[in-house]
C-alpha cells in the first residue's frame, strides 16, 4: 500500500489521525479500491485493539504500585505508632522509678 504514503503524508496523517480514519476518509485520500480500504480498516482495528490492551496493562500495573504504596504506607506508620509506644513505655517506666 505504498502508493498511499504520498497522499497521506501530504495530508500530515500521522499515528494519531490514521487512528480516527474511517472508509469515506481514506477515500477522500485517494485510496480508491475497496480492497486496501479493507486492508487499512482491518490493521487499523487490530491496532486499536492492540493499544487498548497495552493501555489496560499499565492501568493493571499503575493500580497495583498504587496498592504496594499504600501497603509500605501501612507498614510504616504501624511501625512508627510501636516504636512510639515502646518509648512511651520506657519514659513512664523511667518516671516510676
Amino acid at each position: 500500500l505504498e502508493q498511499y504514503v504520498s497522499e497521506f503524508s501530504a495530508q500530515n496523517i500521522n499515528g494519531e489521525h490514521l487512528l480516527q480514519l474511517d472508509g469515506s476518509r481514506l477515500k477522500a485520500l485517494g485510496m480508491t479500491s475497496s480492497q486496501d480500504r479493507a486492508i487499512i480498516k482491518r490493521k487499523l482495528k487490530e491496532m486499536k485493539a492492540s493499544l487498548e490492551k497495552v493501555r489496560k496493562a499499565q492501568e493493571k500495573m499503575e493500580k497495583q504500585r498504587e496498592k504496594l504504596r499504600k501497603k509500605e504506607q501501612e507498614q510504616l506508620q504501624r511501625r512508627s505508632r510501636k516504636t512510639d509506644k515502646c518509648s512511651s513505655d520506657a519514659t513512664e517506666g523511667t518516671n516510676e522509678q
